[in-house]
């Protein structure tokens, strides 16, 4: 780069950065709004639930625009629709290897597309190369405690692209201690760098009548008793270890099924070929994706929730089905225990065995599920978007004041 070219971008840098504020004194923020319109899931929901707060709590200080690559008519869901949006025409494979190639290149080629200033916010983990202050959401380093559990294509372009972006960013959220611990190793990333905001729960998630539970599993062919996991199949989730527990339960003469909830990931037929070799297949009932309006009732129709996982950034759905009032039983891995507390029985050891064992006393003693509904309840108590919403606002104020 030319001293002239690194001038011309300084200077431009610095007019930024005086644009930030308005004369109202609020930021200006740029958040990317793109996992809550092209995704599911986890991303999807801290996206948009982080972006709402923001817009329903935090006006007074900052000015909020999202942004988003469009592609096949996609749209922000309605919770968004009232927010100013700025969006790029861009399928979603071309988006990603240009965010790339800016970042290979130093070039700032969505600036332009942002508006003339303010903070850009990366939601999940792809940060364009930007003259402006950039905060970038690291939710976790599964593909590199876990590469096998990615696809090649994306094990790839993650392993060149993330040290770029996390360098790159002025500053990181972390979802959960344990990702900060990932960041701090894998990349010897500052820590003064990272600061750790922990996902929030929706008011919608709570206990709900016996009448909504009972419509929600009519609508979606499951039968009482059950067992629930929630999330996208694939071989991190380890539903493996659940089919092999309940099959231990169903030897013991155990009356449950297990609902399993979430679209098909990838080696999905290694998932379906675990259930046809234990003989679960009319006791194992694939629901697919739910609507997020039946989440509550099935929650909170369940006897417990169950989360084996490998490795979880932060494990929303343990959050979700405490606030519901329902029994967790998870492992003791990543960032599982942050959220859970001593709330949740824990997988001791992580055996199809040491599942069924932890599941008993929650599935046959009343006074035990009972204590435990209690405690998930107040422990979900703790989290919230809206505190959340705040503490994202203090790291833009913190960026910016940094910002050259």
């Amino acid at each position: 780069m030319s001293e002239e070219t690194a001038g011309v971008r300084h200077t431009q840098a610095k007019a930024l950065h005086k644009g930030i504020r308005q004369s109202t004194g609020r930021l200006q923020v740029v958040l990317d709004a793109g996992p809550a319109i092209h995704q599911s899931a986890g991303l999807a929901r801290y996206t948009e639930s982080l972006a709402s707060a923001l817009w329903q709590h935090c006006r007074d200080a900052i000015d909020l625009t999202l942004f988003y690559n469009r592609h096949s008519g996609h749209r922000p869901p309605d919770s968004l629709a009232p927010i100013p949006a700025r969006a790029l025409p861009l399928a979603q494979y071309p988006w990603r290897l240009g965010v790339l190639a800016c970042q290979l290149l130093r070039t700032p080629l969505v600036d332009r597309k942002l508006g003339s200033d303010g903070i850009y916010h990366a939601t999940e983990h792809l940060l364009p190369w930007t003259t402006r202050p950039s905060v970038m959401t690291v939710h976790d380093l599964i593909f590199e405690r876990y590469p096998e559990h990615h696809t090649l294509a994306n094990r790839t372009f993650l392993r060149v692209a993330m040290p770029l972006f996390v360098r790159r960013a002025d500053a990181i959220i972390a979802v959960s201690s344990h990702t900060k611990r990932d960041l701090l190793e894998l990349y010897s990333t500052s820590p003064q760098k990272i600061h750790v905001i922990e996902e929030g729960i929706e008011e919608r998630f709570r206990p709900v009548e016996e009448e909504e539970t009972r419509l929600a599993m009519e609508r979606h062919s499951i039968r009482r008793p059950y067992l629930l996991m929630v999330g996208t199949l694939e071989p991190r989730k380890n539903h493996a270890l659940a089919f092999e527990a309940l099959a231990r339960l169903k030897a013991a003469g155990g009356r449950h099924c297990l609902v399993v909830v979430g679209r098909r990931g990838w080696l999905f037929d290694s998932v379906q070929s675990n259930v046809e070799r234990l003989q679960l297949s009319d006791d194992v009932i694939f629901t697919g994706h739910v609507p997020d309006a039946d989440l509550p009732a099935l929650y909170s129709g369940a006897d417990c929730l169950l989360m084996p996982s490998l490795y979880e950034g932060f494990g929303i759905p343990v959050l979700e089905a405490m606030a519901c009032g329902t029994p967790v039983v998870c492992s003791s891995a990543s960032s599982l225990p942050e959220v859970a507390g001593t709330a949740a029985r824990y997988i001791e050891p992580m055996t199809g065995e040491g599942l069924a064992e932890a599941l008993r006393p929650v599935l046959s003693n009343p006074q035990t599920s009972e204590q435990m509904r209690t405690e998930g309840l107040r422990r979900a108590d703790r989290f919230g978007w809206r505190e959340a919403a705040r503490q994202t606002v203090d790291v833009y104020k913190a960026t910016a004041g940094r910002h050259p």
